[in-house]
């Protein structure tokens, strides 16, 4: 990954000019400029020195009256799905990044490059060519906060040779496997971890923290390449707030070290005179195995730093906050030590689970499950950084035919009507809790009449919010004993399709509804002769156990999917058809 392309080069430039540009810049190279017309090839040492090259350079340096473009050299049977996007703004939260990536198609990484730059550069992978390529032509040269995002193509070692070009490019070998000198993928330390580090902090603390006019938080972001994110608007009046660091596990470690400094000053200048223990907080899935068999890893981890670590108890969990907090007292060196060892059982804890996770992708087709907090990751859901969230119903409306990631879809559930209290809850509080936690937009029809004896809740999100929104209500009517200490959840669930599509659920003379109801084990119906709404829809109905209806769900919307495809299909090929106007009617034959 360390040979460049520069690009835009002038017919008059050299080998001497580049080596003039190399030298005035401090840009080390391990080897001669390759010079074309047009463009250049040189190799650096190391990634370090590749990336300088480019963030110096690129769109930045004239010669001979063109700006030059610099990027890594990509050879074809590599641009498969790993891009490297630069120039994102500083300051952007990583939430709204990964959102943004999302819009192409399902990002399996995505990895913090340490530079030297204000700016931050970030190496993301994708599903498929298809969409990294999509990603690449949509988010190149795009304008984001005033910023223009700069996207190239990075080796990706693992893509699958495509047999030898017949003879190469002119002046170049037919390319082998990568060079001995050229990290691999797997060779390279992962720059990002999956991870971020969460820890408490005093609320007099805070402004310290973040310094005048944000000064001292920018600087610890600069000198330790981390983001990080001081939500200080939770949990408004509390002695606490949580902060999320997002870098490498070195990094984490040196930003808590220098937040740590900085409360120790604060705390001096202020004559502050209570011990300021470090506060981390984990999710209550990795504990255990931090805590490890009769507190074997903790002891090991107290006795190797010198410090005395506690956990918060289990009573102190709630559905919608998962995460323990673990305290550690000592000095800023021994809880810099213990932090570092708690973190790095975390991390081996969540590597665990994720491959654990990846072995059940299948379990209910269409469901991203890393998405769904069965597995906690840095995803929104990890407690309180979903607050940058808005709910995806909250922007309303039907899914439109065609997109390629995961639609917001609406879906109509019916519960006692007496149960309607309990999901509501004291002043509204359970339903907006809900819908914090399952990322879906979530509210109560008025009753039909004064003897409803069930009411809608209507549920709009994308297919992971609807699992989690379903799973909390279905568990919440068995928690309220509405149903029997025996007995089962069963609700019906109604989810409009487009009228002309209605007949592919059913299947000629039944066939797929019925391998519908024999795969899931609901009751699913398509009523006849129904009168489409006002948007050409028709009801499905779906009724049974939670796993039964999420099935049925999917299996539905799977089959949607494929009517949306074939309709595109055939409007392409519409499109394709070459148009005339209307040909006058040739004249009979006498």
């Amino acid at each position: 990954m360390n040979k460049l392309y520069i690009g835009n080069v002038s017919a008059e430039a050299s080998e001497e000019d580049f080596e003039t540009i190399f030298e005035q810049w401090k840009i080390p190279h391990s080897g001669p400029f390759l010079v074309k017309t047009g463009y250049a090839f040189v190799d650096c040492p190391d990634e370090k020195a590749a990336m300088k090259a480019i963030d110096v350079l690129s769109g930045k340096v004239e010669l001979h009256g063109k700006v030059l473009e610099v990027e890594h050299s990509v050879p074809k049977r590599q641009r498969s799905c790993k891009l490297q996007i630069r120039n994102i703004p500083p300051h952007m939260q990583w939430e709204v990044l990964d959102g943004m990536l999302a819009q192409y198609g399902a990002v399996q990484s995505c990895e913090q490059v340490n530079t030297d730059t204000e700016t931050a550069v970030v190496n993301v992978r994708y599903a498929t060519k298809d969409q990294a390529r999509l990603a690449m032509e949509k988010l190149n040269g795009s304008m984001l906060e005033n910023y223009t995002l700069k996207v190239s193509y990075i080796p990706d070692e693992t893509a699958a040779p495509e047999g030898p070009p017949a003879g190469g490019r002119r002046g170049f070998n037919a390319r082998g496997p990568p060079r001995s000198g050229s990290p691999g993928l797997g060779a390279r330390p992962k720059v990002q971890s999956d991870i971020p580090l969460r820890m408490l902090v005093p609320t007099q603390f805070v402004g310290a923290i973040i310094g005048k006019e944000g000064a001292t938080i920018r600087n610890i972001t600069k000198q330790t390449h981390s983001k990080i994110d001081i939500h200080r608007k939770e949990n408004a009046g509390a002695a606490e707030k949580p902060i999320t660091i997002h870098s490498t596990p070195e990094g984490c470690s040196n930003a808590c070290k220098t937040i740590m400094d900085i409360m120790q000053k604060e705390a001096l200048d202020t004559k502050f005179t209570e011990e300021i223990p470090l506060k981390i907080l984990a999710h209550n899935s990795f504990v255990g195995r931090l805590i490890g068999k009769e507190g074997r890893n903790l002891k090991k981890i107290e006795q190797e730093t010198g410090t005395k670590i506690t956990i918060s108890p289990l009573q102190d969990l709630t559905l919608y906050n998962p995460e323990r907090t673990i305290t550690v007292k000592g000095s800023i060196e021994a809880c810099a030590k213990a932090e570092e060892e708690v973190m790095r059982k975390v991390r081996e804890s969540y590597e665990s689970d994720m491959a654990a996770m990846n072995l059940q992708s299948n379990l209910i087709p269409g469901l991203n499950l890393n998405a769904l907090g069965l597995f906690p990751t840095t995803a929104p859901g990890m407690g309180p950084s979903m607050s940058n969230i808005t709910p995806p119903g909250a922007h309303g409306g039907c899914s439109s035919f065609g997109q390629g990631h995961p639609e917001s879809e609406t879906v109509h559930l019916f519960i006692p009507a007496l149960a309607v209290g309990a999901i509501i809850g004291k002043q509204g509080q359970h339903i907006k809790q809900l819908s914090h936690f399952a990322g879906a937009s979530i509210k109560i029809a008025p009753a039909e009449g004064m003897d409803a004896k069930q009411r809608m809740v209507i549920i709009v999100g994308p297919p992971e919010a609807q699992f989690k929104a379903q799973c909390r209500i279905f568990g919440k009517l068995k928690e309220e004993n509405f149903f029997g200490p025996k007995e089962e959840v069963k609700l019906e669930a109604h989810i409009k399709v487009p009228a002309f599509a209605a007949g592919r659920v059913i299947g000629k003379g039944g066939k797929t509804v019925n391998e519908l109801q024999n795969l899931t084990c609901a009751e699913v119906v398509v009523p006849r002769d129904q009168t489409p709404d006002e948007n050409d829809q028709v009801i499905v109905k779906i009724s049974g156990h939670f796993f039964a209806c999420q099935l049925a769900q999917r299996k539905i919307q799977e089959i949607l999917a494929q009517v949306r495809r074939q309709q595109q299909q055939q409007q392409q090929q519409q499109q394709l058809k070459p148009t005339s106007g209307p040909q006058p009617p040739m004249p009979r034959r006498k």
